[in-house]
């Protein structure tokens, strides 16, 4: 039971950071910028190198390999063999934990957008 809450936790710290660096503007110039150089490269390791800063779910790998191993998180297994299906466990719930938030992003910005919609209409009808 504790693999599991340790999973889902290091998993929320993993899809924080992941969709914080790849979709919010904080970062937005240095997301630009890494998505020109991934785009302009010459070199396909350099293109690839600036491309997993604008993919979350390419940077959800790389963050997800640092939490495991800053933390000595392992899964069903001591030695690397836990620490390997802790990585890609992460990984995996974090995709699932950014899905989900996108998701809701989405259909909050559909209802603002209905509301939005509505009071004009209802506005547009008072004026007349």
């Amino acid at each position: 039971m504790t693999e599991l809450v340790w999973l889902l936790v290091l998993s929320m710290v993993v899809a924080c950071v992941s969709w914080t660096v790849t979709h919010e503007e904080v970062f937005e110039e240095w997301r630009t910028w890494c998505t020109v150089r991934s785009e302009r490269s010459s070199r396909w390791y350099v293109r690839k190198w600036f491309y997993l800063f604008t993919c979350e779910y390419c940077f959800s790998h790389y963050v997800s390999a640092a939490v495991v191993v800053a933390t000595g998180f392992h899964l069903l297994a001591h030695g690397w063999r836990g620490s390997l299906i802790a990585w890609l466990s992460c990984v995996w719930i974090a995709n699932l934990y950014m899905s989900f938030f996108g998701r809701l992003r989405l259909d909050i910005k559909r209802e603002r957008v209905e509301i939005a919609e509505t009071t004009a209409a209802q506005n547009a009808q008072n004026l007349e």
